[in-house]
């Protein structure tokens, strides 16, 4: 059974394993990133896996943004 995590616990989460992957980028732009990505879930039956895919996806944008800079 999973854990219950809030939503903004979630986001945290997320933003904290990012800023270790992109120090270059501020926490600010990493937290928009992951509010938008987690956005993009929302209804669905993802809840057990929602971190994961939020990560990967926020890396996902932030890899290209700093490749589009």
């Amino acid at each position: 059974m999973a854990k219950d995590v809030s939503d903004e616990d979630t986001i945290q989460q997320v933003v904290e394993h990012l800023q270790e992957k992109f120090p270059d980028r501020t926490r600010e732009d990493i937290e928009n990133v992951a509010r938008s990505e987690y956005d993009a879930y929302a209804g669905r039956p993802v809840r057990d896996y929602l971190a994961i895919l939020v990560e990967r996806s926020s890396k996902k944008r932030l890899k290209k943004s700093s490749a589009d800079d």
